[in-house]
């Protein structure tokens, strides 16, 4: 038996470089797909309806929505989205529970 070398492990934190030209993008809806290697989700922007598109959308049932940004992950990074998503929802729900937001009102499609 040969004695291999055990890789080296580096504890680091990755922290965002953060600089004031990255655009904020703002979206209200997010549309999901997947592969068996990514997620991709589809941030658009859902503006209120005018009659005219309420009507459209009675008759078509499609409501259509400019796409602000698409993000493609790979498989292996959606548990941590998964688990950073639900803690900062419990902070959130914690810090913020006093100010109407409704507790565990489950989940938002």
């Amino acid at each position: 038996m040969t004695d291999q070398p055990q890789p080296k492990q580096i504890n680091f934190t990755i922290v965002p470089d953060d600089n004031a030209t990255t655009p904020r993008t703002y979206s209200n809806f997010c549309s999901i797909a997947h592969t068996p290697f990514d997620f991709t989700l589809t941030f658009c922007e859902v503006m209120p309806l005018s009659d005219k598109e309420i009507k459209e959308a009675e008759s078509e049932h499609v409501v259509r929505a400019p796409v602000r940004t698409k993000i493609v992950v790979p498989v292996q990074f959606v548990p941590n989205l998964i688990a950073a998503l639900q803690e900062h929802w419990r902070v959130f729900s914690d810090s913020y529970s006093n100010v109407g937001w409704n507790k565990g009102s489950g989940t938002t499609h």
